[in-house]
């Protein structure tokens, strides 16, 4: 039986939250709901309900399968005809990988993508920023809560439209000054996620305001029992430190229940790889190519 695949869709959140919810491994960010959401239009995201199981295509710039999601270590895989017809796959979890070499054995072929590593870092780590790793960091932080007189709070549905009015003001500023084609993909998944924030039922997030006006946010989505994960997070860097306040300060008010937050992949950008190194992470999360022989 072929796979009948067909636009990622609200209506079915549901179906899909059980799905990736039966998962032994979730801590990877491409399969939270919000994610395949806001880059469904980018890559021409697909998905197919199959056994338990949704399997996901992105049809854009070409296309190839992203690794299945559902419950992995029950699933036969080596009798399923559907991994045969899909043949080759992205961002594939090392779990996930580690099981279909022992299904496939010489049968498949795997290759590490550090371009997709996630990075995970301690959240403790993160909101206290102790120790020398860290003082750049928490020296930033100091001057912001020094010289500005902010207001943090969690961010609700009803600071949706203030967020996106902060978000067209960065992406303008950012198109005049240093544009990029990834930067503007990037703003529009935010926008999808935004206008949709309320009707994706695993939001949350924080902002800053500085006399009344949003000038930094987060927006975040819980993994598993142990992991959140940053979606997007934006600041105004006319405010010097505003990075390193909106991500110690989601995380100390907002996040104290999980152990890691996942602050996502650097897709082989040496500045945000560069960046993202500097916050010390406790690990990568390996992904891989996979192609079936």
């Amino acid at each position: 039986m072929a796979l009948e695949f067909e636009p990622i869709s609200l209506a079915r959140q549901e179906e899909y939250h059980k799905a990736l919810f039966s998962c032994p491994d979730r801590a990877s960010s491409d399969y939270a709901f919000a994610n395949i959401w806001g880059w469904a239009e980018h890559y021409g995201l697909e998905w197919a309900f199959h056994k338990n199981m949704v399997f996901i295509r992105q049809t854009k710039p070409e296309t190839v399968c992203w690794a299945p999601v559902g419950p992995w270590h029950e699933y036969d895989w080596f009798g399923c005809k559907a991994m045969v017809e899909a043949g080759k796959f992205t961002r594939v979890p090392d779990y996930l990988a580690k099981l279909w070499q022992e299904a496939y054995a010489d049968r498949i072929e795997l290759t590490e993508n550090r371009d997709h590593f996630d990075y995970l870092y301690s959240v403790e780590d993160l909101t206290e920023l102790r120790g020398n790793k860290f003082h750049k960091k928490k020296n930033l932080l100091n001057q912001f809560v020094k010289k500005t007189d902010f207001d943090y709070h969690p961010m609700e549905p009803e600071c949706v439209e203030e967020v996106l009015a902060m978000q067209a003001e960065w992406i303008a500023w950012y198109e005049e000054n240093n544009p990029s084609e990834a930067l503007v993909a990037e703003n529009h998944a935010i926008e999808r996620v935004l206008h949709d924030f309320d009707r994706i039922g695993t939001l949350y997030g924080g902002a800053i305001r500085v006399d009344g006006r949003v000038i930094a946010y987060t927006v975040a989505e819980a993994l598993d029992e142990e992991t959140v994960v940053i979606h997007f997070e934006k600041g105004d860097v006319r405010y010097k430190g505003v990075y390193q306040a909106i991500n110690q300060m989601f995380l100390k008010h907002n996040a104290q229940e999980f152990k890691y937050v996942n602050r996502e992949q650097d897709l082989g950008d040496e500045g945000l790889r560069k960046a993202k190194l500097s916050y010390n992470p406790a690990f990568l999360l390996k992904k891989y190519e996979a192609r079936l022989k």
